[in-house]
């Protein structure tokens, strides 16, 4: 197989197949990207003004995430925590500092609107596993890292199974069977459920956190049994 920089297992994601999967989906980003781009302008818009009201600067959250082949890539999202911090100067937890329009965002998903940007640099696309943390890469099996086989999205398989209200474990298998099933009609159905499940605000956070908490790793029985 075709190598990946020594990053994702096999080099599965410059294989053939996936190149060509990858030149239409790139191309179907971009199209509903340009399509959507005066309602996404609007309220993008005006969501940057209420924050900067509300928060200041900066408005956009910015985070290095891993993307296809492993590489890294500048993530954005809008802010939707204040820098509130304890007498010794440590954040507060999440929960403590996530405001009510914050809440609201991320209720509505859109917080996530900036990555559109994302999508047009080629980082992201519509639809694949959501982009993590540098750190989380180490703490991967096997078959967690194959979720780096296709490019992350701003929503995917996992993301309508549940979203944050699932565990890890789960969300990565979840994630490593939209690998194996990518199809055109596959992402249009995600699309359409992400909608849904926008409407309903379902699986936003896990209880006692404001998304996820960290993921520090499988338990070694479960990662040899993959």
């Amino acid at each position: 197989m075709a190598a990946c920089n020594g990053a994702a297992p096999e080099g599965r994601c410059l294989t053939p197949s996936r190149n060509t999967a990858r030149f239409t989906t790139r191309a179907i980003d971009l199209i509903a990207v340009v399509a959507s781009s005066p309602a996404s302008l609007a309220i993008v818009l005006t969501a940057w003004a209420i924050i900067r009201l509300a928060l200041g600067r900066p408005v956009l959250f910015r985070q290095t995430r891993i993307g296809l082949c492993e590489k890294p890539f500048t993530f954005f999202k809008f802010r939707t925590m204040t820098d509130a911090r304890d007498a010794s100067g440590a954040l507060l937890p999440d929960e403590q500092r996530l405001t009510a329009f914050g809440r609201f965002l991320r209720a509505t998903s859109l917080d996530e609107l900036p990555q559109l940007w994302n999508v047009l640099r080629g980082d992201m696309s519509l639809v694949g596993p959501r982009p993590l943390l540098p750190q989380y890469v180490s703490r991967y099996n096997a078959h967690q890292r194959r979720r780096h086989e296709v490019k992350p999205g701003i929503t995917g398989w996992a993301q309508i199974n549940g979203r944050n209200a699932i565990t890890w474990e789960e969300k990565f298998d979840l994630d490593v069977w939209y690998v194996d099933h990518q199809s055109l009609w596959l992402d249009l159905k995600i699309l359409w459920l992400t909608m849904l499940k926008v409407v309903r605000r379902d699986g936003i956070s896990q209880s006692g956190y404001a998304t996820m908490p960290e993921f520090m790793g499988t338990a070694l029985h479960q990662s040899n049994a993959k």
